[in-house]
């Protein structure tokens, strides 16, 4: 079942989950033993063998033939999810180099519902009670670290603030009386992303299915030089697309502006402008090695200078 985006649903007949960036999976349990799948259908058991305790954890919490959905990630040094870190482990099926990756970097296995449990298919259940049913199960887990099932709330506007404030994706509100529609986008689940906004200077673009393909993005240094941001593609209208153009072309030049040498991908086919073009972007996070995820562009801020761009 998957969430529809919106805006932040508000009543008594919601509760509110924080969103969390990493790999949606569904846990099949049976007798001690337990495998994972992708949102594909595809068996990804392999990339995390320090899950494979959660069957056994299942069996001896009496849960049998179980099926749990959830998301797996990566917990940073902060406690925060990093979808960076995880990319590292996610296309790994080689069981040595996986054992090594689950003992520097181990997973966490998120768990937000129930399908099924002793052989009773629970999706057709109200989500309170399903919640209600992992709350319970919950402290009879243990304490492994590995696997949690991670708080509900009643208070969406408080829960949004709370992912702000732990610089999480954001949160996904269910409707308490809604059953599991599998392969459904359904308006019973509603996610909400905390968006941040920046603005950025532009050093300049490249093509791709249009003229305009993206903007190459970065933040002023103390020696006028970019420290690279990323590429920004998505929201360019054909009219924004027309006026970035006209714009860009009048500071275009052939050295980079970037401080380092841009990524081989980021750099195929760029042209380069003088660092004066001010935009707004909306992102999701910034990785650790400084890119904004999920960006778009906004507007341009013709009344910012370059030194007054910034993150958010």
């Amino acid at each position: 079942m998957l969430a529809t985006a919106g805006a932040l649903p508000g009543g008594e007949g919601w509760a509110y989950e924080f969103k969390w960036d990493g790999v949606r999976a569904l846990a099949v349990a049976e007798g001690g033993k337990v495998q994972f799948y992708a949102r594909s259908g595809a068996e990804i058991t392999k990339a995390y063998p320090e899950l494979a305790g959660l069957g056994r954890a299942l069996d001896a919490a009496g849960v049998s033939n179980a099926v749990l959905d959830g998301e797996v990630v990566l917990l940073g040094p902060e406690g925060r999810p990093s979808f960076t870190a995880l990319a590292e482990r996610m296309h790994v099926r080689e069981a040595s180099r996986a054992a090594q990756l689950a003992a520097t970097i181990p997973v966490t296995y998120m768990i937000f519902d129930v399908l099924r449990a002793g052989g009773i298919d629970l999706s057709g259940v109200p989500y309170h009670d399903r919640r209600a049913w992992l709350d319970e199960l919950a402290p009879r887990l243990g304490p492994s670290g590995r696997w949690l099932v991670p708080p509900s709330f009643t208070d969406g506007e408080a829960t949004l603030a709370a992912a702000h404030d732990l610089d999480l994706e954001g949160v996904v509100a269910k409707r308490l009386g809604s059953v599991y529609r599998p392969g459904t986008r359904s308006p019973d689940w509603i996610k909400v992303k905390d968006e941040h906004t920046g603005d950025y200077v532009v050093g300049g673009w490249r093509t791709g299915r249009r003229e305009l393909g993206a903007l190459l993005v970065g933040i002023v240094r103390a020696d006028g030089r970019l420290d690279y941001r990323g590429r920004v593609g998505g929201g360019i209208s054909a009219a924004n697309e027309r006026e970035l153009l006209r714009r860009l072309r009048g500071l275009q030049q052939v050295a980079s502006p970037f401080a380092d040498a841009l990524p081989r991908e980021d750099a195929r086919g760029a042209f380069y402008t003088r660092p004066e073009l001010v935009v707004e972007v909306r992102y999701g996070n910034v990785t650790p090695d400084g890119r904004l995820r999920f960006p778009r562009f906004v507007r341009v801020r013709l009344d910012k200078t370059p030194r007054e761009a910034r993150d958010d």
